[in-house]
C-alpha cells in the first residue's frame, strides 16, 4: 500500500467509518481458503466459521481435507482445475505460532 492510502486507511478506522471494498480485500488475502474461488460468500463465511468453532488441530486438519476433496470435485463437475495440494502456508492468523510478537526491543511503550 502507498503511504498515502496507508493513512487514509488508518483515518477510517480510527474515525469508525466504513473501509472501502479494496481495503477488505486486501485484508482478507492472508485469510484464504482453498477453492475459495469455487465458493459463494456465505460458503467462505461458513467455512470460517466453522474453523473458529473446532477445538483441535486435528479437527481443523480433518475438515480442511474434507474441503479440499469437496472443492476438487466441485472443480472438476465445472470443467475446471485447482491446485493438487492446498498451500502448506496457511499464513498468519490460521493457527498457533504464525505472530511475530512485538519485535526486536519488546519495551512495548511509544518513543524508546
Amino acid at each position: 500500500m502507498k503511504p498515502l492510502s496507508i493513512l487514509a486507511f488508518s483515518l477510517l478506522m480510527a474515525l469508525g467509518a466504513p473501509v472501502p471494498a479494496a481495503a477488505d480485500s486486501h485484508m482478507q488475502a492472508s485469510e484464504r481458503v482453498y477453492g475459495s474461488e469455487m465458493m459463494t460468500r456465505q460458503e467462505r463465511s461458513e467455512y470460517r466459521d466453522r474453523m473458529r468453532a473446532l477445538k483441535t488441530e486435528q479437527e481443523r486438519e480433518a475438515f480442511r481435507q474434507e474441503h479440499h476433496q469437496k472443492m476438487q470435485e466441485r472443480a472438476k463437475a465445472q470443467g475446471k482445475s485447482l491446485p493438487d495440494m492446498p498451500p502448506a502456508d496457511r499464513g498468519p492468523g490460521m493457527g498457533p505460532g504464525g505472530g511475530k510478537g512485538m519485535g526486536p526491543g519488546g519495551r512495548g511503550g511509544y518513543g524508546y
